[in-house]
């Protein structure tokens, strides 16, 4: 059998519990020993992180420096374009190769606007979409059609996730937490506490770096 690799994209401003704890559990569920978080580059037209990509990066490091799950790819902050998930799994699925298994990690909340994805119907062809509960979120697709392509991917084997390379998808029971980056950057510029939300080591380089202060 082989190993299922797994992919996490994010703009991680800053990383935090709520990204992390979901997909241990994840890992722990489908039998992951490598995930590979994709810090995602923002195009100039959006809304721009507080942090610097090299301070998100920085971040990153500090909360899975104890953690050998996980491993950092930069390559989409490198990019003067738009992150699209697709393309960056065409390369990823070139590199690795045709038979390797490659699961993409995405919430809940992200599943039920996937059609609204660049290239979204192309996914499957590339990996398995692997998901994550998040909470307040609806479990039925919007539509028929969506309900009806969901229906048809998903698996409960968890064997398929590792005996082919791409093409289900696998409704994760992982724990939820109610955390937003959003939040956080909200209570660091009210000088309140989120002890309890983020790594501490990641809170210590916040401090250090004076990110989100106003």
């Amino acid at each position: 059998m082989s190993e299922l690799h797994a992919l996490f994209g994010g703009t991680f401003d800053p990383i935090h519990f709520g990204h992390l704890r979901p997909v241990e559990a994840l890992a722990q569920q489908v039998g992951l020993k490598r995930i590979t978080l994709l810090p995602n580059n923002v195009p100039p037209h959006r809304p721009q992180p507080e942090a610097s990509a090299a301070q998100r990066v920085d971040m990153l490091r500090c909360a899975t420096e104890t953690l050998p799950l996980f491993e950092i790819d930069t390559r989409e902050l490198q990019r003067e374009t738009p992150s699209w998930t697709v393309a960056t799994l065409e390369t990823l699925r070139a590199e690795r190769g045709q038979q390797q298994p490659l699961g993409f990690i995405i919430g809940q909340d992200s599943l039920l606007t996937l059609a609204k994805w660049h290239r979204w119907q192309d996914l499957l062809s590339l990996c398995h979409l692997l998901v994550c509960k998040r909470p307040g979120y609806a479990t039925e697709m919007d539509s028929p059609e969506m309900q009806a392509w969901l229906d048809d991917h998903i698996t409960q084997d968890v064997q398929q996730l590792h005996q082919r390379a791409a093409g289900c998808i696998w409704l994760a029971e992982t724990p939820l937490y109610n955390i937003s980056a959003t939040e956080i950057r909200q209570r660091r510029h009210q000088n309140l506490a989120c002890d309890d939300l983020l790594p501490a080591a990641v809170i210590a380089y916040i401090d250090r770096a004076g990110l989100y202060r106003d």
